[in-house]
């Protein structure tokens, strides 16, 4: 009996552990978890390791943003057949530059005017004085000439013969008008403003007798038949030469000469000439420039003084 009932304790006994073991076995595994949880630094790596694919995702997303940015450059979309430049880019909207002018042929006005005391659209006072003539030739230096309806220029406004050839519309008080051309110098004690006229133009205005009359003049830019004519000067050679333009519409403004360093630009004389006391560029190619700022260039002008050599262009009309 005694047997049976330690028996049967050792019974009870083992059946207590197998039915704890579950619980125990559960209770160990959740106190590992807890353990594994709470290691120092869990957190922080389980951050990182969260945040390492999102962070990645963004910069490629950035990058491929980026690239159509880069493709919007002026060298990605630039036109093909072209050239992108900063100066066409400056010069966007503008018109297009005219090609270079070539030997005998006309380079369009600039739109800088070259013009010096005597300027276009100006209205000017002064008086008109009469004097003869004669044959027509001048300070000008442009020989003698059918020409009577013609003025010399007061010395002011005569500017060391920029006012030679120059076509000038001339009024008196009562509305008479005449026009002549500046062939002349006035000297001093002409004022500005002062015309000193043929007798024959001085007689479209009023009566020779009156010899001086108060006039309002201005510049004009006339119709004419004549196509502009270049003379090399008497004595004129490879080694020097003066250079004069005859039969201009508009006043001449500079005058330049081809030479191996590029266009030279020639001093004017009072006498109406253009001088290369070097002889540098004389014979070559010329280029001839109005007030308005065209420009003519006239090649095959040979050196041979004292002629007149026609070309077969003009200045435009304004």
């Amino acid at each position: 009996m005694k047997e049976t009932r330690q028996a049967a304790r050792r019974r009870r006994h083992r059946l207590r552990l197998l039915a704890g073991t579950p619980v125990a076995l559960i209770t160990a595994a959740a106190l590992v978890c807890l353990v594994v949880a709470f290691r120092p630094g869990h957190q922080a790596d389980a951050g990182h390791a969260a945040d390492a694919t999102p962070t990645g995702s963004r910069g490629t997303a950035t990058s491929e943003r980026a690239a159509p940015a880069r493709s919007a450059s002026p060298t990605a979309t630039r036109t093909p057949g072209t050239t992108a430049s900063p100066s066409a880019a400056a010069g966007a909207g503008t018109a297009p530059a005219r090609p270079s002018a070539s030997a005998t042929s006309r380079t369009a006005a600039t739109g800088a005017s070259q013009a010096g005391r005597i300027r276009p659209g100006v209205g000017y006072r002064g008086v008109a004085t009469t004097y003869d003539a004669g044959t027509g030739d001048g300070a000008c230096s442009f020989g003698p000439s059918d020409d009577v309806m013609t003025a010399a220029m007061n010395h002011t406004d005569y500017e060391t013969s920029k006012a030679c050839g120059a076509y000038v519309l001339v009024r008196a008080a009562d509305g008479a008008s005449v026009t002549v051309r500046i062939t002349n110098e006035c000297p001093l004690p002409c004022a500005p403003g002062q015309l000193d006229l043929s007798a024959q133009a001085f007689a479209e205005l009023a009566s020779p007798s009156a010899g001086r009359i108060p006039i309002t003049w201005k510049l004009l830019s006339p119709g004419v038949s004549d196509t502009i004519a270049v003379r090399y000067k008497t004595g004129s050679s490879r080694w020097w030469c003066a250079i004069q333009v005859i039969g201009h519409r508009n006043p001449v403004a500079r005058l330049e000469l081809r030479t191996a360093d590029g266009w030279r630009r020639l001093p004017r004389t009072e006498y109406n000439y253009f001088l290369a006391e070097d002889g540098a560029g004389c014979g070559g190619t010329i280029r001839i420039t109005d007030i308005y700022g065209e420009r003519l260039t006239v090649g095959g002008i040979a050196v041979r003084p004292d002629t007149v050599q026609p070309t077969r262009l003009q200045f435009a009309r304004h």
